[in-house]
């Protein structure tokens, strides 16, 4: 599982570069996030624009990685494929995340706000 950072003023975007967020990859996306996140300060946006499938145990990964920012840092979500906002919304997670149309459209959402 491939997770790409940004840095774009003060969000952290970080892209997901895989297909799927399943099972199988559900730990190592978990690791990765905490990795990627560990010494950030301000927003994190995370950008599945290349995902097109998530499952249960992804889904707990993804709120997994919110749970384990330190306090006061926020995972917002961008780019959802149909697939993967029916996840969100069936869920409800969808009002726990912050959600995008897109990354850019979220940095600039940001930069409206702060």
């Amino acid at each position: 599982m491939e997770l790409q950072p940004q840095q774009i003023d003060d969000v952290l975007v970080i892209t997901v570069k895989a297909r799927r967020i399943d099972a199988a990859v559900a730990i190592q996306f978990k690791d990765a996030m905490r990795e990627l996140t560990r010494d950030a300060r301000g927003r994190i946006v995370l950008d599945l624009n290349q995902v097109d499938f998530i499952d249960s145990s992804g889904l707990g990964a993804v709120v997994a990685a919110m749970k384990q920012l330190e306090n006061g840092l926020q995972l917002e979500l961008a780019a959802l494929s149909p697939t993967v906002d029916k996840v969100f919304r069936l869920t409800r997670m969808d009002s726990i995340f912050a959600i995008h149309d897109d990354a850019a459209s979220a940095v600039g959402e940001l930069r409206k706000s702060g």
